[in-house]
């Protein structure tokens, strides 16, 4: 079994030695195909839903060629977070399906199994979602578009403190970007002032969120501060928070908006009502880039109430990799596109961004929203403060 690992590994080295010495030199591609790793069954299928909208929303609008040279999507699906898979799924796309770019990406762990192949492959990753910042120091050919836990929420601590609360305690999923946001968010409120009384982190698979909020009313703290990934998991806490009485007890729940996505809030309903969160995005933002945005998106969804923040990601990373397609002119030069967007601003639905031309990371405004309802009765993260062009904090938040 292990000499026919070896062999798999020394064949997909000749295939990504092949690639790379015919790449950069290559006739450049009538068709330039890109890859996209993302969960389109399972739990967190809305979320890959929401990539493959982004997705369409931008070709939608900007058309499925560049610079002379169509343009082909490639999905495939991963359901959950499986290094493994992630890593096997991104071989199989450049090898076999012969993509020139990678892109997409929910999990962190999935973004740090793939990253090590992306010089070997000639192949950038453009990441649309995977919110660890450490991410981007794995490998030179990764581009963020999507957002980090810590950027997202550094700005949080100094408004939880600005609330006059002074007791915290904080319960976040344990893996990268849960430690990161616990990590970025003691750092802004410590120096705020406040004092994390107790720090949970809780399993990934988590499900039942009792036990938690009884330590949470044992703790004595004024407020929860929460980090969980999108999905079942946030709409499980929040709605667990509520039902256990912490919400009428006058303890107050803080989070990024990971926990409030637009998906969610009709079946959170008056449980999210006035829950502030700090984020890079909100479907309501006020903008004419995020109208067409919205509706295109919406279409692609089918239904526009299930619109959530990875379908931006997603369209500013076709972006990003319309940009990179351009400046190589088909070319499979995994470098030279990375060097072009370097730098490279514009204005998204979120609104300005740019992309840190030292970190590859995207510098963006961060938002205080609250829940509250619009005209029309419909509950949505209501914009009330921006923190504008905020980089990665991630780093340095340790």
């Amino acid at each position: 079994m292990g000499g026919r690992n070896v062999n798999f590994r020394n064949l997909l080295g000749a295939a990504f030695g092949a690639l790379l010495l015919g790449g950069v030199c290559s006739a450049a591609a009538d068709t330039v195909k890109v890859g996209i790793i993302g969960p389109f069954s399972g739990p967190f299928a809305l979320q890959g839903k929401n990539f493959q909208a982004g997705v369409q929303a931008y070709m939608g609008l900007n058309g499925k060629s560049v610079a002379g040279h169509d343009v082909e999507v490639v999905y495939r699906d991963l359901p959950a977070a499986n290094p493994a898979q992630a890593r096997a799924l991104a071989q199989e796309l450049v090898v076999k399906d012969k993509v020139q770019y990678l892109g997409g990406v929910y999990f962190t762990p999935d973004a740090m199994a793939i990253a090590p192949l992306l010089v070997q492959a000639n192949t950038p990753l453009v990441i649309f979602n995977a919110a660890t910042s450490a991410i981007l120091t794995k490998s030179p050919l990764a581009v963020r578009t999507s957002f980090t836990t810590a950027q997202t929420t550094t700005p949080l601590g100094q408004v939880v403190a600005d609330n006059g609360v002074k007791k915290v305690i904080s319960a976040v999923s344990d893996y990268g970007p849960g430690i990161d946001a616990e990590g970025a968010f003691k750092k802004a409120f410590s120096a705020a002032g406040g004092e994390i009384v107790d720090s949970i982190r809780m399993p990934m698979n988590t499900n039942d969120f009792s036990p938690i909020m009884q330590r949470v009313k044992d703790s004595g703290a004024e407020a929860v501060f929460a980090f969980l990934p999108s999905g079942p998991t946030t709409l499980g806490f929040v709605k667990s928070f509520n039902e256990t009485g912490l919400k009428k007890s006058g303890i107050k729940l803080f989070a990024p908006g990971d926990l409030t996505q637009e998906s969610d809030l009709p079946a959170l309903g008056e449980a999210a009502d006035g829950t502030l969160t700090t984020f890079h995005y909100a479907v309501s933002h006020d903008s004419p880039e995020n109208k067409a945005f919205v509706e295109a998106a919406g279409k692609a969804l089918g239904n526009p109430a299930e619109l959530s923040f990875p379908a931006v990601g997603a369209f500013d990373g076709m972006h990003v990799i319309y940009k990179m397609i351009e400046a190589t002119d088909g070319k499979q030069d995994a470098q030279k596109a990375v060097d072009a967007v370097k730098g490279l601003s514009w204005t998204s639905p979120r609104g300005p961004v740019s992309i840190d031309a030292d970190t590859r990371h995207i510098t963006e405004n961060i938002y205080l929203r609250q829940v509250a309802k619009d005209a029309d009765g419909k509950f949505i993260n209501k914009e009330i403060k921006t923190f504008e062009n905020q980089k990665d904090p991630g780093l340095a938040a340790k």
